[in-house]
């Protein structure tokens, strides 16, 4: 097992940013609820404490028992976890009396201090937070201030205890991956040898010795993380995996075969399995997007298990887990609210009685992206744009029907064809068009025309978690729109999406 950091979630929006700078720093670390934390093992070598939209002052505010890593290893408290940490000190955490909300310059920094050694006078760091420390014991020293916060960072004078009023992980503060650098590389001692390599190299060994000799059916999609996962397996077992690539009628045009094609191409022992009809009569006049995946799920499962059956005593089913799939699972106050149902965690009927294998659960898919191309996969799917499970039935507003995929398919086409010919596509983290129930007036000729409106969505992103509408060029947009209308039957009306998540979703549904 890698040496790790482990990260201890208390609620905040920035708990992964903070696992996704450490692993940046070739660090291997995982983040647990504070209320699920598992036991301590040699492996790990450190323990940060996120922040949290609560206050120590509350009642019930989350807490944990400090005693089992304060002084036993080093500790870094972030916003919360500083505050934590001091009140447990007998320190006194107060309302702030301004607004500590936004950028900040570090001053009084000790950089003889490990915390902060390199870091620079007047470094910006990101405040975010409604609770200040207003006065700490005398076993606890502050390590750096801004103008209005005396304890922005501090240190436990007999221990590697450390806490800071700040959030090193975002891009706004400007040195925050050097103080968790410090904190990781140098306090805590991690080497720095969690690579793409050593992933690869671990995770086949372990499917060898997990699997042995017995068959892993996998459902094959056409993007990154299942194919990522396959590669790894077949690296394991070769051909005693067994691929299954569906075509459910909502992929994009002519997707099926040409990302079959690929898969062969790879090595891979993969069926492709025409499915169509049978999603479309699942489909039938369900416009309630919750319901459409329900009913997608149930066929892909069906289909699925019909034909894992024709493979003789399988043991295993392989999933494209990854690791934000598994922190989404679980919350910190118990079932997390359901916005959509997900297609990878859970679901799983209890006729299929496999054994689970999922060898990207703990990665991002930033890392299962250079795990791809560490492997040497085809660029054509390392580099594609996340795609949804249930395919263009969630960019399909409405029921479904054969036509408004036809619809669909020609529009996202000429969308990721002219962004990939005009070299936008790789600068997109993800693209695709929107069929609404919407329908205008246009004139096209001499005629007026009524007809559907299609809304392109493009933006960018790291993970997924947070999105920004991207800004395509006015001259692009304008030349899509014109193809579109006047290459695609039925639309005669193009817009473009400018919504930012949150507060919108990257898909519509």
């Amino acid at each position: 097992m890698p040496e790790k950091i482990l990260i201890l979630d208390f609620g905040s929006q920035y708990t992964q940013l903070i696992a996704r700078r450490v692993r940046e720093l070739n660090v291997y670390c995982e983040i647990h609820p504070y209320n699920h934390v598992p036991d301590l093992t040699d492996e790990v070598k450190g323990v940060i404490l996120s922040g949290s939209p609560c206050s120590v002052r509350d009642q019930n505010h989350p807490t944990i028992d400090l005693s089992q890593y304060l002084g036993q290893l080093p500790v870094l408290g972030v916003c919360y976890g500083a505050q934590l940490i001091a009140h447990e000190h007998g320190g006194e955490v107060t309302p702030s009396t301004i607004r500590e909300y936004g950028r900040a310059r570090l001053s009084e920094l000790h950089s003889t201090n490990r915390l902060m050694k390199e870091l620079t006078p007047d470094s910006v760091v990101w405040m975010s937070h409604g609770d200040t420390i207003k006065e700490i014991p005398d076993n606890i020293e502050v390590i750096a201030s801004t103008d209005s916060v005396r304890v922005a960072a501090y240190k436990l004078r007999d221990q590697e205890t450390y806490g800071i009023q700040f959030h090193p992980e975002v891009t706004h503060s400007t040195e925050g991956k050097r103080l968790l650098r410090n904190f990781v590389v140098h306090i805590c001692g991690c080497v720095q040898d969690w690579t793409p390599d050593q992933f690869i190299e671990n995770t086949v060994a372990e499917i060898r010795e997990t699997v042995g000799n017995d068959k892993v059916v996998l459902g094959l999609s056409g993007g990154v993380d299942s194919s990522v996962a396959a590669m790894l397996i077949h690296e394991a077992i070769g051909k005693n995996l067994y691929c299954i690539f569906v075509d459910n009628g909502l992929l994009r045009k002519d997707e099926f075969q040409s990302v079959l094609d690929s898969y062969k191409h790879m090595g891979l022992n993969v069926k492709g399995v025409d499915a169509k009809d049978r999603f479309y009569a699942a489909l039938a006049g369900i416009s309630d997007p919750e319901l459409k995946r329900k009913a997608i799920g149930r066929v892909f499962i069906e289909v699925f298990d019909d034909e894992a059956h024709q493979v003789e005593d399988v043991k295993w089913l392989a999933q494209g887990t990854i690791y934000p799939d598994v922190i989404e699972s679980v919350s910190v106050k118990g079932p997390s609210a359901t916005i959509k149902s997900h297609h990878n965690v859970g679901g799983l009927p209890d006729f299929m009685k496999l054994k689970v294998v999922e060898p990207l659960k703990t990665l991002f898919k930033d890392e299962v992206r250079l795990v791809g191309r560490t492997l040497k996969i085809d660029e054509n799917i390392i580099g594609r744009h996340p795609f949804p499970g249930p395919g263009l039935a969630i960019r399909i507003l409405g029921d479904i029907t054969a036509e408004k995929v036809h619809i669909l398919q020609q529009v996202d086409h000429i969308f990721i064809s002219n962004l990939k010919k005009t070299g936008l596509y790789d600068e997109v983290w993800q693209a695709g068009a929107i069929l609404t129930p919407v329908q205008s007036v246009g004139v096209m000729g001499d005629e007026r025309t009524y007809e559907n409106v299609v809304a392109l969505r493009a933006v960018t992103s790291v993970d997924g978690m947070t999105a920004d509408w991207c800004r395509l060029p006015y001259e692009f947009l304008a030349d899509v729109s014109n193809e579109i209308i006047n290459k695609v039957k039925g639309v005669n009306r193009v817009v473009y999406d400018i919504s930012s998540k949150p507060p919108a979703t990257i898909e519509w549904e």
